[in-house]
């Protein structure tokens, strides 16, 4: 029940990975082995997230977690993001994929904002006008310790614009990947 570090490295080396260390091109998890690649850069696509190679369209034409971006090439651009998770083979489906937004407003207080990204089901689950999404639904079955894995979505891959995007205002981003309800560790125990 304990959370794990991701580190992508060029290859299984005590040098590799203090590299990526350095690079910060790390994540955590609260435990799935959920694998997220995160990309920033000014010219993302929507067609970028029908790519089976997320990583190599990602590092052409952006920067990984971790990396500031680079300038922006033209005035008027708005940072882009490729975003792509796939779920842990012994664990839940993904519900979604969120990005939460952080900056400290021209009045010196900060702020953040989280965003809907991808998520599973979405010809029939439709944020509602205040931006939320309907939830997943929930297989778990609290006596038995159980749950199916019939809702959710395996992969899931998103390309996302900031739509308040402010020059003027240092910004951090990162990306959230949520799972479909599981049972809490006091199921198990009561099990």
């Amino acid at each position: 029940a304990g959370g794990y570090a991701g580190v992508w490295a060029t290859e299984n080396t005590r040098e590799a990975i203090f590299d990526a260390l350095k690079r910060k091109e790390t994540y955590a998890t609260t435990g799935p082995r959920i694998v997220v690649r995160f990309f920033g850069g000014w010219d993302f696509t929507a067609g970028d997230a029908e790519t089976r190679s997320p990583a190599e369209t990602g590092y052409t034409k952006g920067v990984p977690m971790g990396a500031d971006l680079p300038r922006m090439p033209a005035p008027g651009k708005v940072p882009t993001f490729l975003v792509a998770a796939m779920k842990d083979a012994q664990g839940g489906n993904l519900d979604r994929i969120q990005i939460v937004k952080g900056w400290v407003d021209k009045a010196g207080k900060a702020q953040e904002k989280i965003y809907n990204v991808a998520w599973s089901d979405a010809s029939t689950r439709k944020p509602g006008k205040d931006g939320k999404l309907p939830p997943v639904g929930d297989t778990v079955d609290v006596a038995h310790a159980t749950w199916t894995n019939t809702i959710g979505a395996g992969e899931l891959v998103g390309v996302w614009k900031d739509p308040a995007f402010d020059p003027m205002l240092r910004a951090y981003y990162y990306a959230r990947v949520i799972e479909i309800p599981t049972p809490r560790w006091t199921a198990y125990d009561a099990d």
